[in-house]
């Protein structure tokens, strides 16, 4: 196991609940490469006596080979653990099977696990799952339990600082009880930061550890390099090089609708739309689609000719751009850091990160198209039995006319901004800081 500092993330307590649930499937962790998988299982591993990882990038065929049709679970883990010299025992061991998407025989053998030997703790986790799974469309229905992991949220930067008690101050506060100003600037400074580097461990680690910024920016950069490489491995789908390309313009279509014909010039809609499908499905792009917001659920009158195209993290946004972090580390907003685009984006990202770990968030907005004029609500959120239009504004002040002409239309009497101000209310207008945004969903009050 690789000695290195862990930093506490929010899906530990839903991995230990996992782990101490009597009734509890194998799990299976999803999620981009690099956002702390590993790490996490890990660390849910030093509460077990022993701890046993196959990462199926770097074993040999012998070992791949244990997981063939007609190997009993009890049999593949005796062998294992003569190969690996540890105990493998029930209640007493956490097997952890890593990459498994570069071994399918041992995805197909997890339902086994769960029928055959339900009493050993059995993870996997993998980073490009969605494509081994279209193989196995019912592979381990009913057997095994998925959790979604993400980067970095603002809230797992701070508590990685151990400023804890401004997440509980911030946490408690609501537009009627906003936070003392004092406390609203320093999140404030952390918030440019944390949006100038983004949510990848690696960079996170960096931070925290020597506080250099300039060096967090060199990992971005061989982040981005990893994923590149990265797109070879989809080759016998689509092309590295139009991968890449479509990436690339995720980012620079940042804000607005996603427009196929933008993605590049050689390309036919059709490959736009494949390509955007592998890489959503990588998780390295969110969809945001437009929907009418009628009534609940949202997606029942989603649109997805009208989507827009989210970067997974806001630190590999601006470094894809070139963004000056210099200029988004001292501007008193960030209307001038492309237009705005890295706020929304980040707002999309906390929402997504706030949802539950087993039930991954789907992000939608509104828009109306009249010679009248016409409007747009950045994101709507579905909470209880209700609809929360919230829009994002990029500095501390800004109209909100698309926001109450939504409200008005649909007859809804709560709406929500957030942006840099402090928390506040405007009459049925309630205003959030853009660093408390996921206080939106954990707030239990009914709005």
């Amino acid at each position: 196991m690789v000695n290195e500092k862990y930093f506490h993330r929010t899906i530990d307590k839903e991995l230990l609940l996992w782990s101490n649930d009597k009734n509890r499937r194998v799990l299976l962790l999803r999620g981009a490469r690099q956002v702390g998988k590993s790490s996490a299982v890990r660390n849910l591993g030093k509460h077990f006596k022993y701890f046993v990882e196959i990462n199926f990038e770097d074993v040999s065929t012998q070992i791949k080979n244990l997981f063939i049709p007609g190997v009993s679970p009890q049999e593949i883990c005796q062998k294992l653990s003569v190969l690996k010299q540890t105990p493998i025992i029930p209640g007493e061991t956490l097997l952890f099977l890593d990459e498994i998407q570069g071994c399918i025989p041992a995805i197909s053998k997890l339902r086994f696990f769960y029928e055959q030997y339900h009493e050993l703790h059995v993870v996997a986790a993998g980073s490009l799952l969605e494509f081994a799974l279209e193989a196995l469309p019912s592979f381990g229905v009913g057997r095994i339990s998925s959790y979604f992991m993400y980067p970095f949220s603002f809230r797992e930067f701070l508590i990685a600082q151990e400023k804890n008690s401004w997440v509980e101050e911030y946490s408690r506060a609501t537009p009627d009880k906003p936070l003392f100003e004092a406390l609203h600037e320093q999140l404030i400074r952390q918030l440019q930061i944390f949006m100038s580097i983004g949510g990848m461990p690696a960079v996170i680690s960096e931070y925290i550890e020597n506080q250099d910024l300039l060096r967090c920016q060199g990992l971005l950069n061989d982040i981005l390099v990893s994923f590149r490489n990265d797109f070879a491995k989809y080759r016998d789908r689509i092309p590295a090089s139009r991968i890449n390309e479509v990436f690339e313009s995720v980012a620079k279509q940042a804000q607005g609708k996603f427009v196929y014909e933008k993605a590049g010039v050689q390309l036919s809609n059709r490959q736009v739309k494949d390509t955007l499908e592998l890489l959503i499905k990588a998780g390295l792009v969110y969809p945001v689609t437009h929907t009418a917001a009628n009534g609940i659920p949202l997606g029942a009158e989603a649109n997805h000719k009208f989507e827009r195209m989210f970067m997974f993290d806001t630190g590999l946004f601006q470094h894809i751009l070139g963004l000056n972090v210099g200029e988004l580390l001292l501007a008193a907003d960030f209307k001038t850091v492309n237009r705005g685009a890295l706020a929304e984006i980040f707002v999309g990202l906390e929402l997504i990160k706030a949802s539950s770990c087993n039930n991954p968030h789907s992000l939608y907005y509104w828009q109306r198209e009249k010679k009248r004029g016409s409007a747009q609500v950045d994101f709507l959120v579905q909470k209880n039995d209700r609809i929360i239009p919230l829009e994002v504004k990029s500095g501390t002040q800004g109209a909100m006319q698309s926001l109450r002409w939504f409200m008005q239309e649909k007859k809804i009497d709560i709406g929500v901004r957030t942006s840099l101000e402090n928390f506040a209310r405007y009459d049925n207008i309630e205003v959030y800081p853009l660093y408390a945004i996921s206080n939106l969903l954990k707030d239990k009050r009914v709005i």
